[in-house]
This record gives C-alpha cells, sequence and structure tokens, in this order.
C-alpha cells in the first residue's frame, strides 16, 4: 500500500459489491440478465452498451504503463509469489472472463459476460447461472458448467479472498453444460445470489494438463507458464520481473458482449517494471514508457509538470469527478501489537495527528480530511445515533463507550497554536490514564519501564514526507517513532503476514456494502493472511454488525446498519484516517482518442480510450522514444 493510494481508474470497479436487488418488474425465480443492487439499472433489461463509449472506436497501438517492484507467477490467486501487471487477485483481469462484470458507471450493478442471466429463489438460498454458449477459451473450446464448477472449488480451497467472499456457498452444482446452481447454508443473504457473478472462470481442462516438459499443472501453486484464458488479451512475451506484454485477442469471443464494445481497444498492453516510484515518474515525463498515469501525489500535481513534453502541449492533465465515495486512506494501527490494545492509546494517537498544517504547507490545501470508513454518500455516520441506528447499537450498549451514544464522532482540529498545545496536551492525558508515563523526555510503561515504540512500514523513500510530522507530533509526546522502508515485494509480504506496527492502507467501499466487510473487520479475518483486516480486529459487536449488514432486509435497514458499523469503527481509533481528493487527477500523452463523456461513478474508463493514429505519428516524430 501506498501512502497515498494510486487511483486505479482503469478498472472496472472495487472489489466489493453490494446488497438489495430490486428486480420490482421480475418474479424473484425468473432469469435476469442486468441486475443492481440499488434500485434498477439505468439501461434495464436491454442493455446494449455503456451509454458514454464510442461503440465504433477504432482498434490498435500499444499502451505503455510502468509498475513499481516485480513479478515471479502467472497465477494471482494463492498468497505465494507476486502475480504480473495484468492478473488481478480478485476478478479476471486481462486474461480471464467472469460470470459477470460489475459496471463502470453504476454502483452495485453487474452486466452478463461468461454468464447471459442468473435467477434465484425468494428466500435467497441459492443462484443459478446460465452460460453463454459463445463463450470460447482461446484454444477455441467452449465454457462449460465444470469449468466454472472447478473454479468455485479451486477459488474457495486456495484464495483467501474468495474463500471468504463466498464463506457462505457451500457447493456449486453443473446442473447441465450450460447452467450451474450455488448453494447456500443460509437464507435471507440478498446481496450473496449477485456476487456469485464476481466469480473468474479458469479452465479446468488446461490447470488439470500437463506443461510442455510433461509436469502436472498445479493451481496452488505460482507459475510463469502463461495460462490459457478466454479474455480479451492474452501474453504475447515477457521478463520475469521486468517486463510482461499482453496481445488483444483478435477473435475474442466476448468482443460484442454489452459490457465489450467500444472498450479494450489497445492492440498491446506493455508493462515495464521500476523499483522505485521516482524512476518511474523519470519515464513518464520522457515518454515510451507510460502513456497514462494516474497522478496522486499534490506537490508534483503543483509543481512537477513543468517538463519540456508538458510545456509542449504533448502531456495533458486532466481531473475526472467520481461519484463512487472515497476509500478510509489512514495509518493503521496493528492491535495485534500490545502497544496498540488499549482503545485509549489509539485515540492519544489519533489526537496527535495534524491534518491541516500538513494540508497547509505539503498538500496545497487539495485534500479532505476523511472522517467515515463510508466517506462520500448516505452510508456515512454522522451526527449522534438516532432512529433504527440507535436501536441496533442498543443492544451493545453495555460493550462500547458511552460517548458514541451521547457525542458526535470529531477529529481533532489542528489550526491554531493554542490548538495545538490542547490536542498533544489531551492525546498525553489518555497515555497517562493507559498506563504510560513521561521520564527524561521519554514514553514509557509506568509499572515496567518499557519505552513506548512505533515502527511505521513503508515501501518507498517518498512516505518520509508524509509520515514525517506525525512522528514529530509523537515524539514530542516522549514515543520512539521510526519509519522503515522496505522494497515493494517484501512490503506486500510482510503486510500479507501482518508483521508491521503501523502502515498506510486504503480501504475501498462500495455504495452497497455487504459479505466482503467480513474481510475487514470479522474476528475470523483477523488471522487469515493476506485479509484485509489490517487492524488485527477481535470484537463480538463489530462481528454482530457485519452480520446486521450481511442480512438487512432493505436499504433503510442496510443504511442504519453500516452506519452502526462506521460509528463503532471510528470510536474505537483502529485507524488515524488522513484524507481524499474528490476527484481524480490523470495525466497522459496526448496519443489518445477518447469519448466526450467519462463513467461518473469511477471517474475514468482508460478501455474506452483509443490510440489516434495522427496524433501517436506525431509524438514518435517528434520524440524518438515513443513507440
Amino acid at each position: 500500500m501506498k501512502t497515498n493510494p494510486r487511483p486505479s481508474v482503469w478498472l472496472v470497479a472495487a472489489f466489493s459489491v453490494g446488497l438489495l436487488a430490486s428486480h420490482s418488474a421480475l418474479a424473484e425465480d425468473a432469469w435476469r440478465t442486468t441486475s443492481s443492487l440499488i434500485g434498477d439499472s439505468k439501461y434495464g433489461e436491454d442493455f446494449k452498451h455503456y451509454d458514454y463509449v464510442n461503440p465504433d472506436a477504432p482498434k490498435g497501438g500499444v499502451l505503455h504503463s510502468t509498475v513499481i517492484g516485480t513479478f515471479d507467477s502467472f497465477n494471482p490467486y494463492i498468497v505465494r509469489g507476486s502475480p504480473a501487471a495484468g492478473f488481478a487477485s480478485f476478478g479476471g483481469g486481462l486474461l480471464y472472463d467472469t460470470l459477470m462484470e460489475q459496471a463502470t458507471d453504476e454502483p452495485s450493478t453487474s452486466h452478463p459476460l461468461v454468464a447471459e442471466a442468473y435467477k434465484h429463489p425468494d428466500d435467497f438460498s441459492s443462484a443459478t447461472y446460465r452460460l453463454n454458449p459463445a463463450a470460447r477459451w482461446h484454444d477455441g473450446q467452449p465454457v462449460t458448467a465444470d469449468d466454472v464448477v472447478w473454479s468455485f472449488d479451486a477459488l474457495k480451497k486456495n484464495s483467501q479472498l474468495y474463500n471468504r467472499y463466498y464463506a457462505n456457498v457451500t457447493e456449486a452444482v453443473a446442473l447441465s453444460p450450460t447452467e450451474v446452481e450455488f448453494r447456500f447454508d443460509q437464507k435471507g443473504n440478498r446481496e450473496l445470489p449477485q456476487i456469485i457473478g464476481d466469480l473468474v472462470v479458469l479452465p479446468k481442462h488446461w490447470w488439470e494438463g500437463k506443461d510442455a516438459s510433461g509436469k502436472q499443472r498445479d493451481i496452488s501453486q505460482p507459475t510463469l507458464e502463461p495460462p490459457l484464458g478466454s479474455g480479451p488479451y492474452r501474453i504475447k512475451s515477457f521478463k520475469p520481473g521486468a517486463e510482461i506484454v499482453w496481445d488483444r485477442v483478435p477473435d475474442y469471443w466476448g468482443a460484442k458482449v454489452p459490457v465489450k464494445i467500444g472498450r479494450e481497444n489497445f492492440n498491446q498492453r506493455r508493462y515495464v517494471y521500476f523499483q522505485d516510484e521516482n524512476a518511474a515518474w523519470q519515464a513518464f515525463t520522457k515518454g515510451g514508457f507510460s502513456d497514462f498515469r494516474p497522478e496522486n501525489r499534490s506537490q508534483r500535481w503543483a509543481t512537477g509538470y513543468d517538463f519540456p513534453a508538458f510545456k509542449a502541449g504533448d502531456v495533458v492533465k486532466a481531473e475526472f469527478e467520481t461519484k463512487s465515495g472515497e476509500p478510509m486512506q489512514g495509518f493503521v494501527l496493528n492491535t495485534r501489537r500490545p502497544q496498540f490494545q488499549d482503545r485509549r492509546v489509539r485515540e492519544a494517537l489519533t489526537q496527535a495527528f495534524d491534518f491541516e498544517s500538513m494540508n497547509r504547507k505539503l498538500f496545497y490545501d487539495f485534500y479532505t480530511r476523511t472522517d467515515s470508513y463510508f466517506e462520500g454518500g448516505e452510508l456515512a455516520s454522522s451526527g449522534i445515533p438516532q432512529g433504527k441506528e440507535l436501536e441496533i447499537l442498543e443492544a451493545y450498549r453495555d460493550k462500547l463507550p458511552p460517548d458514541l451514544f451521547t457525542k458526535e464522532f470529531k477529529l481533532p482540529v489542528y489550526n491554531t497554536a493554542q490548538a495545538t498545545r490542547e490536542n498533544l496536551r489531551q492525546a498525553f492525558t489518555l497515555l497517562k490514564e493507559a498506563g504510560y508515563e513521561n521520564r527524561d523526555g521519554k514514553l514509557v510503561n509506568a509499572k515496567t519501564g518499557a519505552p513506548f515504540r512505533i515502527e511505521f512500514l513503508g515501501d518507498d523513500p517518498t512516505d518520509e514526507r508524509v509520515t514525517g510530522p506525525f512522528m514529530d507530533n509523537l515524539r514530542r509526546l516522549g514515543i520512539d517513532a521510526t519509519l522503515r522502508i522496505v522494497d515493494p515485494t517484501q512490503y506486500v509480504n510482510r503486510v500479507n503476514a501482518f508483521d508491521y506496527d503501523v502502515i498506510t492502507a486504503v480501504m475501498m467501499q462500495s455504495q452497497s456494502p455487504g459479505n466482503e466487510q467480513r474481510d475487514f473487520w470479522s474476528s475470523h479475518s483477523a488471522d487469515a493472511q493476506g485479509s484485509r483486516n489490517y487492524s488485527g480486529i477481535k470484537d463480538p459487536v463489530v462481528d454482530a454488525l457485519v452480520d446486521r449488514v450481511v442480512f438487512a432486509k432493505d436499504r433503510e435497514e442496510l443504511v442504519a446498519a453500516t452506519h452502526a458499523l462506521d460509528r463503532v469503527l471510528l470510536w474505537n481509533y483502529y485507524v488515524v484516517p488522513q484524507w481524499h481528493l474528490p476527484e481524480i487527477w490523470v495525466a497522459y500523452w496526448n496519443k489518445f482518442g477518447h469519448p466526450d463523456k467519462q463513467p461518473e461513478y469511477i471517474g475514468v474508463d482508460i478501455d474506452s480510450w483509443w490510440i489516434d493514429p495522427e496524433k501517436e505519428a506525431a509524438l514518435a516524430a517528434k520524440y524518438r522514444s515513443v513507440n
């Protein structure tokens, strides 16, 4: 995780989708195509293509991209190994297709891909998916129900993400060559029938076969043998750890499926690896390595675009609004560590974070403070609990902080010298209440004399810029605060193993939260390596509230349960919230054509862009390094 997230604007949507389909015109057991978990899709059941795409967009050219780190595997569905760019640990990436595809321009909506329709009984105890008979693997063989069943079983066994996401799906059964029934161990989980559509489909016959040397393939192990896929691209060439090139499949079976029309227009996608962000930035400024760059550093956005190509108009900056809500980005306190297990300590650390000075001095006042895990919509808690939310929380009153019921959650504001002194004084008071005292300028445990130490873990030298001011305030409290920078591969491995005191994490949410909340907050996920329960939360109240979200009977109940969950997470101070940018920044070499309109939900869909041959030729003539 980066200190500032690199917006994945080229992805279709966030990992999680949500709850509560409103199929008012359909019987519960009727076949349906497009499905929405918040009302009805604007396209209805007659979806032809996204309304923002150019359905006649030309195909051709190369999209160059840079990646930080390395890779040593083409299997993204296991913990071992570092998958190459173009693969996705959840979803199909460039190589594979999913049963349904999450919409780019509407929240919690899915459209057909490998599956052409699905249905479920009115008690939500199962879901049946009907496959598109045209779906094909790149070797020409049809995608079958057996592939779907095998994929479900393999992913449940080997992928921790899928195992938790489909925790309540007991089995997948092939009813015919083109129909699969997924059976659940519970009723009333209203989102479960739809999120089955997020299942990636893998080729059973390929994975159960042998490689060129006669060795049996194994889905549970890393591999650098290019796998067989069904998606829009396949691997053309690669240099382990350094480069991977993907070719567009000219006879891709899904090219005329509505979600694909006018999209995936680049004939080739080339990813080159760099060891650090500064090298990748320098490569972008010179051209030929990176054509399209999501920007997430305010200083660079404000002052860094002064290189010759930008001044000449050959590199363009653009800002896009998004309505998908904002992620919780913050310093995650690992409660698996003993120094963070007292809630008062976590509150004290939150009290010591001075956002206002950083925003003014470092970020050019671009950012807004994040104060909810569900920022930017009706799901964010506010004020004091009332109505249905209060009714939910009352059941756990004796296990919650009393202030949660009587005070609005507010983060400290550092807008004057007096406020700074008062905030730090309050932080020290909380630390004293938790059993710490200052001895000769050092904060120590009053009983044992052990010093209070915090090590922040980062993966880029620039992390010092945003971590340093926070550490300065912590040192004023007597805390021994340090920053350790490791290489990206080691960073990922340590995060997966929860081997850190504090990291910066970005926790994306959807407008309709559901089963994925278990991966973020549940006691079960706290000990599951690779989960997104970065704080190590093990709280029966949080577990119960997650279930209230998952089993909400309608939108009103979902919103109330999410408010309650949000409020309990905030008042337990598991994360020191940082900031968000209410728009997406991108910079690109002026070689593209693109639709005038972009999807408001995700902000930018790079797959709807295309290479303009005349623009590319002009750049090639001017900058020899541009291919």
